[in-house]
């Protein structure tokens, strides 16, 4: 059995590779990680995946790298770290007061058994939170695509 250390190397490592590999335009590569890193953040997990081929083919962007991106950001050590911050930011936010949900896992099926009172202000912060992940996402993942294709030039 792999130790936490070891499973984070791998899934770097295993991004890594997937990035390298990644073909299409910089622009469209880096959109398609904003995308991915946007849905991602967001507390939506059992649509990620209808949620990045449509707002990836909206936004016509790369939907490898959305995956990619919404992998990235989307695993056991951050969920748990974003839906607090995000409930706690949607509560303050909707002026709501808190209720001290306790979740037996991460799945949508026990989300939804909380009720709005819950969902709404994890989806509020979610939604406000995400920008603030998807655009930096943006911007590094261009430079890192002008910069790997220029060291494999020369």
């Amino acid at each position: 059995m792999q130790t936490r250390p070891e499973m984070i190397k791998e899934r770097l490592k295993d991004f890594y590779d997937r990035f390298l590999s990644l073909r299409g335009e910089p622009r469209t590569i880096a959109l398609g990680m904003a995308v991915g890193v946007f849905i991602g953040v967001t507390p939506t997990i059992p649509f990620h995946t209808a949620l990045i081929v449509l707002f990836g083919l909206i936004c016509k962007s790369n939907l490898t790298a959305a995956y990619l991106g919404s992998w990235l950001i989307s695993n056991p050590l951050t969920v748990p770290i974003l839906y607090f911050g995000q409930y706690q930011l949607g509560r303050y936010l909707l002026g709501m007061t808190d209720l001290h949900p306790v979740l037996v896992d991460y799945s949508f099926q026990s989300l939804m058994a909380m009720g709005w009172q819950v969902i709404l202000p994890l989806l509020t912060g979610g939604v406000v939170t995400a920008p603030f992940f998807a655009i930096p996402a943006y911007f590094l993942t261009y430079r890192m695509v002008l910069n790997l294709r220029h060291r494999q030039r020369a």
